[in-house]
Parts: structure tokens; C-alpha cells; sequence
């Protein structure tokens, strides 16, 4: 009987593309499907009659849902590998989404869309795809982890204004039901047939000769020279940590409420459904340009500036976008906030390894990603709240543009350096 582990060492030489290519897919429908939300928004008030705050809560209780699942979903992609993470993970969403289909109740709304789906999205999402990416590919890893991410921007790009032109020519129902199925067949063939853990452990290929070899020195942390990398509980000590965690608890806050509320901002002011659908599908594409501009911006300026320069552009942006309403601003404001929305996920992992080395840069990403999306959780709520209230989304924009210039000095404010293991908060 041949063994697994003989099977998959005589892999496809091209087997890393194959990998990425099915990486690419699955975030392009994981994209389609996250931000569908804002396309539904209307057509779920206009026949049940909920609030936007009732909708957006099930948007937190998804993001929530989302956020606590990257903890458990990386424990279980270490030990048992990315293939039955991916397909449970996708039987999870797809039967949230395709249930959704058939409510007629906000608490089954809440159930499947709310916790069903948002559990499920973790394991088909960004953190695990570039994990998965990443250990395929020694040179170029990089570029090649962009590539997969890249998934995403274009399933935004494509996939939104087909979703909102079948809404309108089918209804809602029938598009979470094929939204769900397409993924449930796609995602699970693409586990089935493509998807292979860490090829180092089956021998498909020698690491790369310019990475250190000495595993048991980078297994502890120890260098050749420099401090010892560290940990959450010692990175926690440091106020560097903290400025950071704030920053992306704001990067999140304005990426979730843009995506799920720009579509009934803008039809608020008679932009038609497909229009402002097309707005959020160019928004998502020019978030592919961020992610490109990101890695290089980085090596030649440093991490924090790109940082600081994306909160100061949104902060901007925001007081575009209370001074002017009109088809002009909503494209400018659609596609510069775009561009922002993905910086932040390649330098979130470059930051944290320069500040506190590579051995705990997972758990540490996981748990500054976690923060992330809670962020956008709450944030999304209160748009949908404050609009119930006041009738109009202009003080959570201003909140908002409060927030991001404050993000900006908290940038600013990040010792960018190698920090050092010690006792107290610095």
C-alpha cells in the first residue's frame, strides 16, 4: 500500500503553483461572499422591514464569529494540516449562507449568516491562505503570498457586481443559495484534489539553501547575534505592541464599516443599486494596488511610515466625504479607501518580526488580527446604530476621521527597532 507520504512526494514539480493558484480561488469566492453583505443590506430591509443597526449586528456577530475562529483554526491547520480545515470550514459557510436563503426570522438570520458563516470563514481566509502559501515557497515568498492574497481584491472586483445585478434581477434568496453552493463545490474539490500541507515534511522539496539551517537555534529563538525573539506575554510589556494594536483596532473599525454600509450611503443619495455595487467592486480592486505598493514601500521606508501615511489618507478622506456628496467624491472616496484597505495585512507580520523576531510572529499576527476584526465587528454595528438614531451616517464619520488621525500618531509614535526581552512596559 503506497502511504500518504509516498504519494505526496512524487507531487507535480509544479505542485507550489498548483497550490497557489487554488489559494487565489478560494479567497476570490471567500472575498465574493464576505462582502455580499452591503449588496443584501436593502433588499433585507425592504422585505422584513429590520433597521440597519438589527442587519449591521449581524455583521458583528459574523466578524466576531470570524475573529475568535483564527484561534482555533490555526491550532487545527499545525496539527492536521490546511485540507480538512478548508473543507470543514467551507461545509460550515456554505450552509450559513444557504440557509440564509430560506429565513424568515432576524434570529435565524443571526444563526446562519451571524455565527454558522462567520465560523467558517475563518479557515478559507487571509491568515491561513498566506500560512499556507508561505511554506511552499522559500524565494519569492513574498510576491507569491501577494499573488494568493490578490485572490481576494479580484473576488471582490468581479464577484460583487454579479451579485448585485442577480439581486436584482432574482432576489436575495437566490443569491446567498448559489453563493453557497458554488463555494461548497469549488472550495471542496480544490481541498481534495490540490491543497497539500508543508512540503519540507513529505520531501518534496529541500529547503531553500540560503535560509539558515540550524532549525534547533531558530526553534528556540536564538540568533547569531541580536536578543532573543519574544513572545505574546513579554511583547504585551512593551508600549510599541499597544500604539500597534490600536492601529489595526481603527484599520479594522474602517474597513468593515465602509464595505458593509457604502452601498446604502450611497443609495441614500440616489445612486442606483448597480452603480454603488460598482463602486464597492472597484474598491475592492484597488486594494490589490495597496497590497502591491505595500511589500516594496516597506523595504524602502520602513513599516510604520506607510502606516502612518495610510491613516492621514483616510483621515483626509473621511472630511472629503463630509464636505461633498456627490458622484464625483463617492468615486474618489470608493477607491482611495480601497487602495488603503489591504496595506496594513503584509506589514502587520513584517512590523511584528522586526520588532520582536520571527519564532512567535504567528501567534502574535493571529492575535493583532483578531483584534483587527473585532474592531470592524463593533465598528459596523455602530454605523448601522447611529444611523437608526440620527438618521444619517455623518457622525460616524467624523468619529471615524477622529480615529484614523489618531491612528496616525500612534504610528508615528511605534519604536521601529529590534526590541529587547525585559521586565516593564516601554
Amino acid at each position: 500500500m503506497i502511504t500518504e507520504k509516498e504519494r505526496s512526494s512524487k507531487l507535480h514539480p509544479f505542485q507550489r503553483w498548483y497550490v497557489l493558484a487554488a489559494s487565489f480561488i478560494i479567497l476570490f469566492f471567500n472575498a465574493g461572499a464576505r462582502f455580499s453583505i452591503g449588496v443584501m443590506f436593502k433588499p433585507l430591509i425592504s422585505e422584513f422591514g429590520w433597521t440597519r443597526s438589527s442587519i449591521s449586528f449581524a455583521f458583528s456577530i459574523n466578524m466576531t464569529m470570524f475573529a475568535l475562529s483564527l484561534l482555533i483554526v490555526g491550532r487545527f491547520y499545525d496539527r492536521y494540516g490546511p485540507k480538512w480545515v478548508i473543507i470543514i470550514s467551507t461545509i460550515l459557510l456554505s450552509g450559513g449562507y444557504v440557509s440564509v436563503s430560506f429565513i424568515n426570522s432576524l434570529w435565524q438570520f443571526y444563526i446562519f449568516y451571524g455565527i454558522l458563516s462567520g465560523i467558517g470563514l475563518g479557515g478559507t481566509s487571509v491568515p491561513l491562505i498566506a500560512a499556507l502559501t508561505s511554506k511552499w515557497f522559500d524565494r519569492g515568498r513574498g510576491l507569491a503570498i501577494s499573488l494568493a492574497l490578490s485572490g481576494s481584491c479580484v473576488g471582490h472586483f468581479v464577484l460583487i457586481p454579479v451579485f448585485t445585478t442577480f439581486t436584482e434581477n432574482h432576489g436575495w434568496r437566490a443569491s446567498y443559495f448559489f453563493i453557497g453552493l458554488i463555494m461548497l463545490v469549488v472550495n471542496t474539490a480544490l481541498a481534495l484534489l490540490i491543497i497539500r500541507g508543508d512540503p519540507q515534511e513529505v520531501g518534496h522539496r529541500a529547503p531553500d539553501p540560503e535560509e539558515p539551517n540550524n532549525r534547533e537555534a531558530r526553534g528556540s529563538g536564538l540568533t547569531a547575534s541580536g536578543p532573543r525573539d519574544m513572545g505574546l506575554r513579554e511583547v504585551m510589556r512593551t508600549y510599541s505592541f499597544w500604539l500597534f494594536v490600536f492601529v489595526m483596532f481603527v484599520c479594522g473599525s474602517g474597513d468593515f464599516l465602509v464595505s458593509t454600509h457604502l452601498i446604502p450611503f450611497l443609495t441614500d443619495y440616489n445612486v442606483s443599486p448597480v452603480t454603488a455595487g460598482n463602486m464597492l467592486a472597484w474598491y475592492g480592486l484597488a486594494g490589490l494596488a495597496g497590497l502591491l505598493i505595500a511589500g516594496p514601500a516597506t523595504d524602502l521606508i520602513g513599516n510604520k511610515i506607510p502606516v502612518a501615511l495610510t491613516f492621514l489618507l483616510r483621515f483626509l478622506l473621511f472630511l472629503l466625504i463630509l464636505k461633498y456628496q456627490n458622484l464625483i467624491a463617492f468615486y474618489i472616496f470608493s477607491l482611495s479607501f480601497g487602495f488603503t484597505f489591504l496595506i496594513t495585512a503584509p506589514i502587520a507580520t513584517t512590523l511584528t518580526a522586526r520588532l520582536y523576531g520571527l519564532t512567535h510572529v504567528g501567534i502574535l499576527t493571529g492575535f493583532i488580527s483578531t483584534i483587527h476584526h473585532l474592531g470592524g465587528a463593533i465598528w459596523a454595528y455602530v454605523g448601522g446604530l447611529i444611523f437608526d438614531k440620527t438618521g444619517s451616517y455623518r457622525l460616524v464619520f467624523i468619529l471615524s476621521a477622529i480615529m484614523a488621525l489618531m491612528a496616525v500618531f500612534c504610528s508615528i509614535m511605534i519604536k521601529e527597532k529590534r526590541h529587547k526581552p525585559d521586565v516593564g512596559i516601554r
